[in-house]
C-alpha cells in the first residue's frame, strides 16, 4: 500500500504546542521535575541562549528543542532543556548530544540544567538515558530524563480519559505512526481526534491549538483531506460551534489562497519560501535568490512538489532538474 508517512513537518507543531502548554507538558511527561517548579511564577523561553549553545550544523527539522527558565518552589532559578527527538529512527550520537548541550549551558552560562528528552521514534529497544566514559583516573556518567511516546500505546485508554492537552498530542502522534500504510484509517482517526476536542468541552483557543497540531501531523492525500474537511465543517454546523475557519487549515491549500489574495508573483514567492523553511529548514540567501528567479508556473509546480520534501537535498535536486 502507499505509505503516507513523512510529509509533515514535525518540528514546528511540536515547538508550538510545547510553548502553548508548557506546564501541562511537564505535568504529563515529567511529573517529578514538574513538582519542583513554582508554576505561579512566570517561566521564560530562552531562545537567544539556546541559539548560543546549539551550533548551526546541529539544528534541523529532526529536533524540536526548548530551553526554559523556571523558578523552583524554594525560590531558586532553574533551567530546563526539553528536547523532542522527532526523527523516525534511533540516533547513536543522541546521548552525547544531550550531554554536550547540558555542558555548554553550564560552561557558557554557569547554570546547571535539567535535560529531558521526548522520544518519538518507533524503535521499542532504543531507550537512551545516559552518556558515560570510564578510564582509570577519570570517569563520567551523565543521566537525563527520557520518555518514549511508543509506551503510551498500551495506555491508550488512559489517554482517551485524560483532559491534559498532551494526551491528545500523544494520541495524534501514535495514530500517525500506526496509519502510515492506510490513508483511510488515518482519515478516520483524524476526524475522531478532532471531534474529541469538542466532546471534551474545551474552549475555542484550546480547540484551535490542538486542531492545528492534529491537522499538521496527520497529513492525508489531497482527496481524503478535502473529504475530511467537508465532514468536519458539517460536524461544526451540527454542533453550532464555528471555531475552525478555512484559514485555520495548515498546508499548501491554505497558503495558496493567501498567495492568490496577494495577487502577485511576489506573494507566491513568499509563500513558497515560508513552506520550504518549514519543510527543509533555513534557506541560504543564494537559495532564496534561485527560488525568486523562478517563473510563476515553476513556483506553482514547486509548491506541489515540496509537500514530499523531507530534507534540503530534495529541494536542491528539484532545482537542478527544473531550473
Amino acid at each position: 500500500m502507499t505509505n503516507y508517512s513523512d510529509r509533515a513537518d514535525f518540528d514546528s507543531p511540536w515547538k508550538e504546542i510545547i510553548e502553548a502548554y508548557f506546564p501541562q507538558a511537564m505535568h504529563f511527561f515529567f511529573p517529578e521535575t514538574s513538582a519542583l517548579i513554582d508554576w505561579e511564577r512566570p517561566y521564560e523561553f530562552l531562545d537567544k541562549e539556546f541559539q548560543q549553545i546549539a551550533r548551526e550544523a546541529e539544528q534541523g527539522k529532526r529536533y524540536a528543542d526548548q530551553l526554559v527558565k523556571v523558578w523552583q518552589i524554594q525560590g531558586e532559578e532553574l533551567w530546563l532543556l526539553v528536547h523532542v527527538e522527532i526523527q523516525a529512527q534511533k540516533e547513536d550520537n543522541f546521548p552525547k548530544r544531550m550531554f554536550t548541550y547540558n555542558f555548554r549551558i553550564f560552561d557558557r552560562f554557569d547554570r546547571p540544567a535539567i535535560s529531558l528528552a521526548i522520544l518519538c521514534d518507533p524503535n521499542r529497544e532504543w531507550r537512551p538515558s545516559n552518556y558515560s566514559y570510564n578510564y582509570p583516573n577519570t570517569r563520567l556518567t551523565f543521566e537525563f530524563g527520557s520518555i518514549k511516546l511508543l509506551d503510551y500505546e498500551n495506555r491508550f485508554h488512559e489517554l482517551e480519559n485524560s483532559d491534559n492537552p498532551f494526551a491528545t498530542v500523544v494520541m495524534a502522534h501514535l495514530k500517525t505512526q500506526q496509519t502510515r500504510s492506510s490513508a483511510e484509517q488515518r482519515k478516520i482517526w483524524k476526524f475522531s481526534l478532532i471531534r474529541r476536542l469538542y466532546d471534551l468541552g474545551l474552549g475555542e483557543q484550546d480547540i484551535r491549538n490542538l486542531y492545528r497540531f492534529i491537522d499538521w501531523v496527520m497529513i492525508l492525500p489531497k482527496a481524503l483531506e478535502n473529504q475530511c474537511w467537508e465532514e468536519f465543517k458539517q460536524f461544526e454546523q451540527e454542533r453550532t460551534m464555528r471555531y475552525i475557519t478555512t484559514g485555520e487549515r495548515i498546508g499548501y491549500e491554505r497558503g495558496k489562497q493567501e498567495g492568490k489574495q496577494e495577487g502577485k508573483k511576489e506573494g507566491e514567492q513568499q509563500l513558497i519560501l515560508r513552506l520550504l523553511q518549514r519543510r527543509v529548514g533555513e534557506l541560504s540567501p543564494e537559495l532564496q535568490e534561485r527560488i525568486q528567479s523562478l517563473s510563476l508556473n515553476q513556483l506553482e509546480i514547486l509548491g506541489e512538489a515540496l509537500l514530499d520534501f523531507t530534507a534540503m537535498e530534495d529541494l536542491l535536486n528539484w532545482l537542478q532538474t527544473n531550473q
